[in-house]
C-alpha cells in the first residue's frame, strides 16, 4: 500500500522538532537517531540528509526497512513507514545538495519510500 502524498503532507505540513529515523540490522537490534535534515517530495518520498549516519547506513544497506517518527504543533504523533533507498547520486542526491548546508557532510541520502503512515494507531493510508 502505498500512502496518497496529500494525505503525507497534510500531515508534514504540521510537523515540529525534531525526527526519529528507526531501522534495524539483521539481527534484529533496533536503531534510532534522530534527524534534521529532511524534505518531503511532492511525490511522497521523503528524503532524509546521511550526514552522520554510521549503525544507520549499514541497515539501509542490508536491506532494512524504516519509520520515520515525528510529532505535530497539535501533540499528535505520526509515523511514516516503508522501504528505504540509498542513494548517492543522481537527482535525489543532487536536490539534497541544494537543501542541507556544506558544513555538513552530505554523504548521501536516505529516500523512504512512504507505504504507511499512522497517527497514534489509525492508519491514515
Amino acid at each position: 500500500m502505498t500512502v496518497k502524498p496529500e494525505t503525507l503532507k497534510t500531515a508534514w505540513q504540521k510537523r515540529d522538532g525534531p525526527l526519529v529515523l528507526t531501522t534495524v540490522d539483521t539481527d534484529g537490534m533496533p536503531n534510532a537517531v534522530y534527524v534534521m535534515s529532511v524534505k518531503l517530495h511532492p511525490d511522497g518520498r521523503i528524503a532524509i540528509a546521511d550526514n552522520k549516519f554510521h549503525k544507520t547506513r549499514s541497515n539501509i544497506q542490508n536491506g532494512s526497512r524504516g519509520s520515520l517518527l515525528f510529532s505535530a504543533k497539535d501533540r499528535s504523533a505520526y509515523q511514516a513507514k516503508g522501504a528505504i533507498e540509498y542513494v548517492t547520486s543522481g537527482p535525489i542526491y543532487d536536490d539534497m545538495l541544494t537543501w542541507v548546508e556544506a558544513r555538513f557532510a552530505r554523504v548521501a541520502v536516505a529516500v523512504l519510500h512512504v507505504e504507511h503512515l499512522y497517527s497514534g494507531a489509525e492508519n491514515l493510508a
